[in-house]
Formats: structure tokens, C-alpha cells, sequence
């Protein structure tokens, strides 16, 4: 069986063209990750945050215990900086099939909104901002662990 977490980056062509944020914990300014994109939530679509495919570990540490949420049954646990320990964010350690089966990024590492501040990241000539089509997995992220997010 293939793990949701070594799939090649194939993602529906509307998530292609959006753009690539850098995001820093808002609390303390510690980078979290180079490459984050403005999402909705698919239970709560009201709900924007920003979401990575790969871990931002070391930024970030797994705490507390899993949990569910009224609206799906994916198992949850929340994230936190590790500069200054406050809460960033949850990663969906086990999406459930309501989820996997709508129309998703494929991105299990989530952000809150309140908890960063983000800029937008630039392509290789410096002068355009980068599409998550551009981005190149091999070469992003040698210091993150390979599982995505949503």
C-alpha cells in the first residue's frame, strides 16, 4: 500500500496557480516554512489559514494529545513553535475519507491565520511571485521531513 506521504506533488490544476507564502510564527518571527499556500478549511470554508505539504519540522513540535472535530472524523493533533513554544497550528496525522474524497491540496500541515505572519515568496528571477506549479520538491526542503499537509 503507498503512504499518503510519498506521493509525487499532483495536485488539481486550481491549487497550481496559487501563490507561494513564506510564513514566520507571528508570536516570535521563527521561520516556519518556505512554502505555505492561503487555503480554506473543508469543513469550514469561512475558514482561512495557510497549509504546507511537507513538515516544517524543526519549526514546529507535535503536542498534546489526538482529536476530532465536530465536522469530519480526521485525527488531529496540534502544533507549536519551537522558538517560543506558543500554538501555530494542528497537523492532520490521519485524514478521514470525508475529506480525502473532496476536492483538497493534499496538505496536512496547517496554519492559523492569527498565530503568522506570512510575505510572498519569489521565483527564480526575483521579480514574480511563485506558483506551487513552479515549486521543485527535491531541492525545497532538505531539512523537513517528506509528509504533506493539507
Amino acid at each position: 500500500m503507498e503512504s499518503l506521504y510519498n506521493k509525487p506533488l499532483n495536485l488539481h490544476p486550481y491549487f497550481k496557480q496559487k501563490k507561494v507564502y513564506i510564513l514566520w510564527c507571528a508570536f516570535c518571527k521563527q521561520r516556519l516554512s518556505d512554502r505555505t499556500m492561503k487555503a480554506l478549511l473543508l469543513s469550514d470554508t469561512s475558514a482561512n489559514l495557510y497549509s504546507t505539504d511537507i513538515s516544517p519540522k524543526p519549526a514546529v513540535d507535535l503536542v498534546g494529545k489526538h482529536y476530532t472535530t465536530d465536522m469530519c472524523s480526521c485525527k488531529i493533533k496540534d502544533m507549536a513553535c519551537t522558538s517560543c513554544g506558543n500554538s501555530v497550528g494542528y497537523h492532520v496525522v490521519l485524514p478521514c475519507a470525508k475529506c480525502m474524497d473532496s476536492c483538497n491540496n493534499g496538505h496536512f500541515w496547517i496554519f492559523h491565520l492569527h498565530a503568522s505572519t506570512v510575505s510572498k515568496r519569489l521565483n527564480s528571477s526575483g521579480c514574480d511571485v511563485l506558483k506551487w506549479a513552479d515549486l521543485e520538491i527535491s531541492v525545497e526542503n532538505k531539512s523537513f521531513d517528506d509528509e504533506p499537509c493539507r
